[in-house]
């Protein structure tokens, strides 16, 4: 199979297939042991897209596994988080004689039809984090998730009746708040680490904004900030959030209000002007957001310090 080509797996059942494992009990969701699967010595890259959720705590992986541009390797144990679409790729690794432990649940958007988190599934980040922002468990946090998915496993082997559909879904969502709470105490334990992104996209900020770019090019995005951190936008935006109580989107306008003052007061120049400074193709743009932001218009502000 050639790097270049994406293999798309669209069903649970395909997906055990591609495994070598039994078909799955259940059409819409599987609990796979991760020591069961067979480990295919691929002779080259194989880029993958599963069209369900996929979430996994995996040990002793004996590959290197990339989204993008950016790569890890799983050895020590970690969790993470696929949706739906993706493209995921694994790298051609020599045969690797590691314990493989851990499980894998899978379950399809259909399987959450008509409940409470079909709606709200979209509000858990971390399905949009790279692989690099994967989730590290300790021993305590592992067990809890082992607790969720031993009890998901003993309801999929259960006769369905009209309870399983909500019950199943119900601890699918336990353990998608869990991992929330996981990933919050993440950021707080590595908050030197995450210090120093903070840092790093401060000066990266400041650059911009007394470069050409900003004139040039507008305010900068989500995801231009995103890579040039080498972070995903969501992972950044959440870091922000839990580090100062703001989103990227957020902290940017925060740079542009703090320069859009400076600017006001210490020159001559027009409102105008300012804005296309700023980046702005009207100042009346500028002008709204700047008195969204401020409760004053840039006239307003200005004539504060005559």
């Amino acid at each position: 199979m050639s790097g270049n080509n994406v293999l798309r797996i669209r069903t649970i059942a395909e997906f055990h297939k591609y495994k070598g494992l039994a078909p799955p009990r259940h059409p819409l969701i599987s609990i796979i042991n991760y020591g069961d699967t067979k480990c295919r010595e691929e002779t080259e890259p194989v880029n993958l897209v599963v069209e369900f959720y996929n979430i996994a705590v995996k040990r002793g992986i004996g590959a290197k596994y990339k989204y993008g541009q950016q790569q890890y390797d799983f050895d020590e144990g970690v969790m993470f988080f696929l949706g739906p679409n993706q493209v995921f790729g694994v790298e051609a690794t020599p045969p690797q004689q590691a314990q493989r432990t851990g499980w894998m649940l899978l379950f399809h958007p259909d399987l959450l039809w008509g409940t409470h988190l079909a709606t709200h599934i979209r509000k858990y980040d971390y399905f949009d984090y790279e692989v690099n922002e994967a989730l590290f468990l300790s021993d305590e946090e592992e067990q809890t998730l082992n607790t969720l998915i031993e009890n998901i496993r003993q309801e999929i082997n259960r006769n369905t009746d009209q309870f399983s559909q909500h019950i199943i879904v119900s601890l699918i969502e336990t353990l998608l708040n869990y991992s929330d709470r996981f990933y919050k105490r993440q950021f707080i334990t590595r908050r030197i680490a995450n210090h120093q992104i903070l840092d790093r996209l401060e000066k990266l900020l400041d650059n911009y904004f007394v470069s050409d770019d900003l004139a040039q090019k507008g305010l900068p995005s989500v995801q231009y900030l995103a890579e040039a951190l080498n972070l995903s936008p969501s992972y950044l935006s959440a870091l922000l959030k839990e580090l100062t109580g703001q989103t990227t989107q957020q902290h940017i306008h925060g740079k542009l209000i703090a320069k859009a003052k400076e600017k006001l007061s210490t020159t001559d120049l027009t409102v105008s002007e300012i804005a296309y400074a700023l980046g702005f193709g009207q100042s009346q743009s500028f002008s709204k957001l700047f008195k969204i932001k401020t409760k004053q218009s840039p006239l307003e502000f200005r004539q504060s310090f005559n």
